[in-house]
């Protein structure tokens, strides 16, 4: 498939902000309006996004791919090499300029910056890495960024973007290794994972050297690693007990493989040596917004239970921010996925959204939610209100009484409310 090479920016624009959509890291505005006398302010409706700063506010982001071409057929996805859509890439240059005059027009606070596939995974990373050097040390563009980190690029590119961007992410697509291989044939669970291991390190070797910890970052697995049922769905020889944990948990301490020695290989869990010196990390912090990944539902036949799994040994295990999940819109006719005219499983995304919730901010682990003999969430009840209905011994809860915890599981106090209390 050839490459537009003749279009204009602002048709590539509406293009690649077209095939952006479908990652949700972040939402569409789909608002075009223009400016009117005695009003303030407008809105275009490609290529914007709204996501949300730590504190609440909401900020908007130029939402790209970078190109739309791709080597790989993954059978869920619109750019797939199978499909005869218009191919076109910006180049560096192209997204500086967009950026830049996006931002001097107040319609964006950042960058939100995916890509297909160009050639090679270590190619495509090469013009990511190319387009980030250009804003931030050419442009002095110091908003926001997030960029996705290519499976397969080289563990250095990936170094480079990560001290140059402030959240990096690497979509997991789907939670079983079975149904990658059966939709995504070209892609393999370590090529997700490896990178995710990296960023993780790269994160804790940057907090400690900076001489702080981010709440939301665990450097490497906590006590719980060894729950088998989300560690053996990413890989399964990730089952025994324990699997996931290193050999040296913390973050000094003279052990073999210390990441606050320049010197030393960053090696643990079969991580990449790390080839930038500490000084690097220790002026520039590394992707300090953390890491997220996402998820396709619906696409293959894996339960709530496995979703949430799966979600859980992400959390614990490469310390990720978020994980986003994406109710799976028929875009291709193939045997593997559902028909083109199913609608979208969306409320299954919003309960599966809500039950994260309860993980990451309520205590509740994906056992207590849901088993083997329960593998999906009500459609009537959020996850939390159906835990109470199945567990009627624990209430009712004396607020004057019960500690932090108790009062989280009841429906209806949410952690401002229990905090106070």
């Amino acid at each position: 498939m050839l490459i537009q090479e003749d279009l204009s920016i602002q048709q590539k624009l509406e293009i690649l902000s077209d095939a952006a959509k479908y990652d949700v890291s972040c939402t569409s505005s789909g608002v075009d309006r223009k400016g009117t006398p005695g009003a303030l302010g407008n809105a275009v409706k490609a290529g914007l996004c709204h996501s949300f700063s730590a504190d609440g506010r909401c900020v908007s982001l130029l939402k790209i791919l970078f190109t739309n071409q791709c080597i790989y057929d993954c059978k869920y996805c619109i750019n797939r090499v199978s499909n005869d859509v218009v191919r076109t890439s910006f180049t560096p240059e192209e997204v500086c300029t967009l950026t830049m005059e996006f931002y001097r027009r107040n319609y964006i606070e950042g960058l939100f910056l995916s890509s297909g596939i160009l050639y090679n995974a270590n190619y495509t990373m090469e013009l990511i890495y190319q387009t980030l050097k250009l804003l931030r040390q050419v442009h002095h563009f110091y908003g926001y960024i997030h960029v996705k980190a290519i499976p397969g690029a080289d563990a250095v590119l990936v170094e480079k973007v990560g001290l140059l961007a402030d959240r990096m992410s690497v979509n997991l697509e789907l939670p079983t290794a079975e149904g990658l291989k059966n939709l995504a044939p070209g892609k393999t669970r370590d090529k997700i994972l490896k990178p995710m291991r990296q960023v993780q390190q790269g994160i804790a070797v940057s907090s400690h050297l900076l001489g702080y910890d981010r709440e939301f970052k665990k450097p490497y697995a906590t006590e719980r690693a060894g729950f088998a049922g989300g560690a053996a769905l990413i890989r399964p020889e990730l089952a025994q007990p324990g699997a996931l944990l290193p050999g040296n948990n913390g973050l000094s301490g003279g052990g073999p493989d210390d990441p606050g020695d320049g010197q030393k290989a960053m090696q643990r869990d079969g991580g990449e040596r790390r080839h930038l010196p500490d000084s690097r990390y220790a002026r520039t912090p590394f992707v300090p917004a953390g890491q997220s990944t996402q998820m396709i539902v619906g696409a293959t036949p894996e339960n709530d239970y496995q979703m949430m799994a799966v979600t859980q040994a992400l959390y614990e295990n490469y310390g990720l921010k978020r994980v986003f999940y994406s109710a799976y819109v028929p875009v291709n006719d193939d045997s593997c996925l559902p028909s083109v005219t199913a609608r979208p499983p969306l409320l299954r995304e919003h309960r599966l959204y809500q039950a994260d919730w309860l993980l990451r901010f309520y205590g509740f682990k994906a056992e207590e939610l849901l088993s083997e003999e329960q593998p999906n969430f009500n459609v009537f009840l959020d996850p939390k209100c159906d835990w109470a209905l199945r567990h009627l011994d624990q209430f009712p809860v004396e607020v004057q009484r019960a500690d932090y915890e108790a009062l989280l599981r009841v429906p209806g106090i949410g952690v401002t409310s229990a905090k106070r209390i």
